[in-house]
């Protein structure tokens, strides 16, 4: 039987340790420094096999636990969460590929049931359409892999990997069409880490740029050879729907926390003016209760789809979740943006009920207000979000109605 999520809170993230994530995470932030101490604890309790299947070594989480859990994290570390999201996105797309009938899948849960760190190379500046295309080069090698040339930005956790999951684009030969190898590479040759991480929030997840210079894919590494271009291959679908949903959770957690932090702020602070603590304060009252109704709206949102989510390659009908069909990707990439807007509303309302002190470095609501914003550049963004939704309603522009 798997383990509840009371459990697993309990076995990875009790009241303690959250706490010591929560002092070590201020530190990380001022000194730019990777969450090294924080993913030995979590590599430690067994985090990273969240996804595995207990068959394997794992823990046999859900989507929709794992969830939960990186809001938990969020709560205390912000930037931990989201570098070892990457490593979850990986793992819980291989999971959900393997559902969906991709054999090679099984070799990254076996990797991650020894507690190999995974990290996510797949971003590319002026790359848009991010999984569904790639300026990376892929030269076949004649032995059933390739050799990798390109540029990955924000590779998160890059002082610590053991294996990067990345893509590059296969030149079609002969009238072939173009394909995008996915594959994991291995750190060594042909690999390079750039150490120019130094940016407003989200400090101590290092996703430096990665630089690949002709590097080794081997055959056995290779996971699935897909068209250019948007389909639901089980791969891409689980990276897909792994990333927003698990994203979403890291931005809604901190959001979460802040209307925390408020709440205890307002509980204590006096106006002079009005003579009262700014908890009796209407005005206050109305923008932390603002803050926390679009929370709540957005924990439903992704808890739902994520249950759904859980639902796919289930052999019987799951009672209560939707098959979302061709609707998935536009459902999915929704949800990450909505959440991520309210989460960024969320802890802006909470700064304005809070006071200048929190202009200043130190404040954690001041941090949190950093970290947040990072939500605006991972995708999808609003602009790719709203496209598609336009797309889905309208059509194509300029189409023959």
């Amino acid at each position: 039987m798997s383990p509840t999520y009371d459990d697993l809170v309990q076995q990875l993230l009790p009241a303690d340790l959250i706490a010591t994530f929560r002092e070590r995470a201020a530190g990380y932030d001022r000194d730019n420094r990777f969450f090294t101490e924080t993913l030995d604890d979590l590599r430690g309790r067994g985090y990273l096999r969240l996804f595995v299947p207990e068959e394997l070594g794992g823990l046999g989480a859900s989507v929709v636990d794992v969830t939960r859990l990186q809001r938990r994290l969020a709560g205390a570390d912000p930037s931990a969460a989201l570098g070892i999201n990457m490593h979850l996105v990986v793992t819980g797309a291989a999971l959900v590929a393997g559902r969906r009938g991709l054999g090679s899948a099984r070799a990254v849960l076996e990797a991650a049931a020894g507690d190999e760190l995974f990290a996510f190379g797949i971003s590319e500046a002026g790359n848009d359409v991010m999984l569904f295309d790639a300026w990376t080069s892929a030269e076949p090698d004649g032995q059933g892999g390739y050799a990798l040339s390109g540029t990955k930005i924000f590779t998160s956790m890059s002082p610590a990997w053991d294996r990067l999951i990345t893509h590059a684009k296969v030149a079609g030969a002969q009238g072939r069409e173009d394909q995008l190898v996915f594959g994991v590479l291995h750190r060594g040759e042909g690999v390079r880490s750039l150490d120019d991480w130094d940016t407003h929030g989200m400090r101590a997840s290092q996703s430096c740029t990665t630089v690949l210079e002709s590097a080794p894919l081997a055959g056995a590494d290779v996971l699935d050879l897909t068209p250019v271009g948007p389909t639901q291959d089980p791969l891409r679908f689980g990276i897909f729907g792994v990333f927003e949903l698990t994203v979403a959770a890291v931005y809604c957690g901190v959001a979460e926390r802040a209307v925390a932090v408020a709440r205890d702020v307002a509980l204590e602070r006096v106006s002079r003016s009005k003579g009262i603590v700014h908890a009796d304060d209407p005005d206050i009252r109305w923008r932390l209760a603002d803050a926390a109704m679009g929370l709540d709206g957005a924990v439903l949102q992704i808890e739902k789809l994520a249950a759904d989510l859980d639902a796919v390659g289930a052999t019987e009908p799951v009672p209560g979740t939707t098959e979302h069909g061709p609707r998935w990707y536009l459902q999915l990439s929704g949800v990450k943006s909505r959440v991520t807007e309210t989460a960024l509303h969320a802890v802006d309302q909470c700064l304005r009920a809070s006071g200048g002190r929190h202009f200043s470095r130190g404040s954690e609501l001041e941090r949190l207000s950093r970290d947040v914003r990072a939500g605006l550049y991972q995708p999808s963004d609003e602009e790719s979000v709203h496209a598609s939704y336009a797309r889905g309603l309208l059509g194509d522009v300029g189409a023959e109605r």
